[in-house]
């Protein structure tokens, strides 16, 4: 990386120590928050027969809830400069009116728009909730990452199951009354973090964006690498899991189903990856998700009944541990320009997600669901290279 003068890293205040009370705040405003985005997938279904929609478009969907995470570097680059609490007190608010009120939509157009509003609110969240938890998780960075990523999991779990829930018993334009769950939640953050700073502040002048990207090109492309040779199995699970399962005769409830027992299981996956990579390395967990997890969707899609049920929690847990793994690597290779950083990270990962999952329905839509899992598990093995390169320099205590 270019030599730079070291700037302090403070958050009201800085300290060595495990910041639980605060990680667990923090953490609980993120399952929240993601229980709503988690909505799209079950409702695709209605979407895809209200409106006669192709598999192509309803992948579209996705990329408008996506797109706007293209903004994350800018998000980042102000936070390291001034502090954007607002932006994560308000994340669930905005979010889960946005999800909470799709059912009202009578156009593709405005469902679109809808999807736009919501993915600006997750863009700003997961651009400074991360490099927050990053400062409060003291040395045990993958620990904090874990916990960040336990509550987006829960969120995933609890969401499909909230919606097909609700809809089970109501109409989609009812289910509008559950932004009032994000409202709460932005409430209690409010009062929660009014003493944390979600900025940089210390000695010295802060490093020019240009110079900060310009040190972050090697080490982000083949992040970028790793993230695309495994967005497509990411797409297949948590986006078109409860479209394969229903063309397989499942019913909308079971697929939601389905979809909570994956995310369930990423909870664990999520804890375990980044507390885990603390202790044996960040290398060897990586390995381990870009073996385990391909093999386990090859072996689903290739049985049916109750040994395609013992497979999901394989799949989820396999599959989710490895993205703490990576926020953490990225935060401890550039602790001057965290947020940044992270923003550069997060934005890169929307943007090839959301080419994936319009790339996953057109497959899927030429030859069917099943081949476009089969690509997407083969595809997630060539990030075996892809990992060795990312600590082909580093010493053999890869934790750092």
């Amino acid at each position: 990386m270019t030599e730079t003068t070291p700037t302090p890293d403070v958050i009201a205040p800085v300290e060595a120590d495990f910041q639980t009370g605060r990680l667990v705040t923090i953490a609980g405003g993120h399952a929240v928050h993601d229980t709503f985005t988690a909505f799209l997938p079950p409702l695709l279904p209605r979407f895809v027969e209200k409106m006669s929609l192709t598999n192509t478009a309803a992948g579209f969907l996705s990329l408008f809830l996506q797109i706007p995470g293209l903004l994350q570097p800018v998000i980042g680059h102000l936070a390291d400069r001034t502090t954007l609490r607002w932006l994560v007190v308000l994340g669930p608010a905005v979010t889960g009116t946005a999800m909470s009120v799709l059912g009202w939509a009578p156009t593709y157009a405005v469902l679109a728009f809808l999807l736009l509003i919501a993915g600006l609110s997750v863009a700003a969240f997961h651009a400074t909730a991360p490099v927050a938890v990053g400062y409060l998780s003291g040395h045990q960075l993958g620990r904090g990452m874990g916990f960040f990523m336990v509550g987006g999991e829960l969120g995933r779990t609890l969401g499909p199951l909230v919606v097909v829930s609700v809809l089970a018993i109501m109409s989609l334009k009812s289910m509008a009354f559950l932004a009032l769950a994000g409202i709460a939640t932005s409430l209690i953050l409010h009062v929660r973090l009014r003493g944390v700073t979600l900025h940089r502040k210390g000695a010295g002048d802060p490093i020019p964006w240009r110079t900060a990207v310009r040190a972050m090109r090697g080490l982000m492309l083949l992040l970028a690498g790793l993230v695309a040779v495994r967005s497509m199995m990411m797409m297949s699970i948590t986006i078109f899991l409860p479209l394969y399962l229903t063309e397989e005769g499942s019913s909308i409830w079971l697929a939601g189903a389905a979809l909570s027992i994956v995310e369930a299981a990423g909870i664990a996956g999520a804890f375990a990856g980044g507390w885990i990579s603390d202790h044996i390395g960040r290398k060897a967990v990586l390995v381990f998700g870009h073996v385990a997890a391909p093999i386990a969707l090859l072996l689903f899609i290739a049985s049916d009944g109750a040994i395609q049920i013992a497979l999901l929690p394989v799949i989820g847990f396999t599959l989710l541990a490895i993205p703490p793994v990576l926020m953490a690597v990225v935060q401890e290779r550039f602790p001057q320009t965290r947020a940044l950083a992270n923003g550069v990270f997060l934005s890169i990962s929307f943007a090839i997600r959301s080419v994936a999952a319009v790339a996953f329905g057109a497959v899927g839509d030429t030859y069917g669901l099943t081949t476009a899992m089969l690509i997407a598990a083969f595809a997630t093995f060539g990030g075996l290279p892809l990992v060795w390169l990312l600590f082909r320099n580093e010493p053999a205590d890869d934790r750092r």
